[in-house]
């Protein structure tokens, strides 16, 4: 894949001139941006039991009973437990590693929970499981010497975000066969903390790589009204060392992308070339009436690209402090976005890989939870979604966004393409553009233009 390079003009017909480059690259599409290999593996044989197991063991770690009360019960008085920064040892990786198992091939009952209607995985319970599994590292790593030993956990453990989380072999995941999830630590601030999970099946006596995935979690107190500090890592031996330096690398990159967004700076100049084109290609000819659009051939509106769900969280999906678990809400998000991924498609398209989820306000169980799923962006054979979550007081009347979910789905055939219709759905399609490209680690040059009449970018994939 080293040195893979094509050329297209920028205008007209956009996806069509990114196939040309793209038609020479055949799956795997990119090198992932980081490898399955997990050294900790084979330094600790650490076992936490099923999923169900370390959720009773996180309830019992926080003293939280069972039973909804539609005002929580108050911690406030572990408040004078929570330590300061000098009170927290440093901590490995290899403290916090652990491995658990989703038990399919024991428990019909719990198999049925996890297969759609093809006898496939559902990837959203799998999600669901990872950012349960998160937080259990989280416990595992936060160690407080000083605390009395029957005081519950003065903390509370909340998704910042999932950086990237890409799929493969999804199509050859059993149901009737156990999952493995196995993860650690792998940076930590003063109040953050980088989670590393690998997700994999036992087939025919080999175990086979599904996912990796990174989770930000932050540690709050235990009334979850302020931040409480977490220990430091301290790398035990040199891969230890080494991850963690990848690690500073990924938080970097996690700090200067915030300011990245096409919603919030200019696009660049050849992405405001993109946008010309895609203006001169659903633009009359000749006609000066800003208003009249058409439709290309084989071209869909982004306007008729969308689906909208309601929805009412129960309390069963609740944490501590009636707020909805981030799992339940990529769950939904996930499934909502493979319903749009199958009507555009018209068939059953493969999640390849979920990008940068961010969780910006909790969900309240009191409140009722908006989704819509937009198709922002096509190339041959893909589809990239953004689905968008949206807390509705009903009370008040208001909204605001709790979540966006970025999706690339791979499909069999090649699929009509979406165009904008507005100012605001074509930064849509160039933020699209952009999460697509990096989904399938593509990179941009773009070099000078050749002469004014046609203007190229390279696409290089690594």
């Amino acid at each position: 894949m080293q040195g893979m390079r094509g050329l297209r003009p920028i205008i007209p017909g956009t996806w069509q001139y990114l196939s040309r480059a793209e038609t020479r690259l055949r799956l795997p599409y990119a090198v992932r941006h980081y490898q399955m290999g997990e050294f900790l593996k084979k330094q600790s044989d650490h076992y936490s039991g099923t999923m169900a197991e370390i959720g009773e063991k996180i309830r019992e770690r926080l003293g939280v009973e069972i039973g909804y009360h539609i005002v929580p019960k108050s911690r406030k008085h572990l408040l004078k437990h929570q330590p300061n920064p000098e009170q927290l040892p440093p901590r490995s990786m290899q403290d916090s590693y652990t491995a658990v198992t989703l038990p399919l091939s024991a428990d019909e009952m719990i198999r049925e929970r996890y297969i759609n209607h093809l006898g496939r995985m559902r990837i959203g319970r799998l999600m669901e499981d990872m950012d349960m599994f998160a937080v259990w590292l989280c416990h595992r790593h936060v160690h407080v010497p000083e605390l009395p030993e029957n005081v519950s956990l003065p903390y509370t453990f909340v998704t910042l975000l999932v950086d990237r989380i890409e799929f493969t072999n999804i199509v050859d995941l059993q149901v009737n066969k156990d999952i493995e999830l196995s993860g650690f630590v792998s940076w930590s601030g003063r109040t953050s903390m980088e989670i590393t999970i690998y997700v994999r099946q036992l087939l025919d006596g080999e175990y086979v790589n599904v996912t990796k995935a990174l989770f930000l979690m932050v540690g709050r107190n235990a009334n979850n009204t302020g931040p409480a500090p977490v220990n430091k890592i301290e790398p035990a031996n040199e891969m230890e060392q080494h991850y963690w330096e990848e690690a500073e690398k990924r938080q970097e990159i996690r700090k200067s992308s915030k300011t990245e967004s096409v919603l919030i700076s200019p696009p660049l100049e050849h992405e405001q070339a993109i946008m010309y084109g895609l203006l001169k290609l659903t633009t009359p000819p000749d006609c000066f009436d800003l208003n009249k659009r058409i439709l290309p051939p084989k071209c869909r509106w982004m306007a008729d690209s969308q689906r909208t769900t309601m929805m009412n969280p129960f309390p069963e999906n609740r944490n501590t402090h009636n707020t909805i678990f981030g799992g339940y809400v990529m769950r939904q998000a996930v499934e909502l976005s493979f319903i749009m991924a199958s009507i555009y498609t018209r068939g059953r398209p493969v999640l390849k890989c979920i990008s940068d989820i961010s969780f910006m306000q909790p969900v309240k169980v009191t409140a009722f939870l908006e989704m819509t799923a937009h198709v922002v962006y096509t190339a041959q054979n893909y589809i990239q979604l953004m689905t968008v979550a949206q807390n509705w007081d009903a009370k008040s009347g208001e909204n605001t966004t709790t979540n966006v979910f970025y999706f690339t789905y791979q499909t069999n055939k090649i699929v009509d393409e979406v165009l904008p219709g507005s100012y605001r759905e074509m930064l849509w399609y160039i933020h699209g553009r952009r999460k697509f490209m990096t989904a399938l680690n593509l990179q941009l040059e773009v070099p000078q233009p050749a002469n004014e009449d046609c203007q190229v970018e390279e696409v290089t994939a690594k």
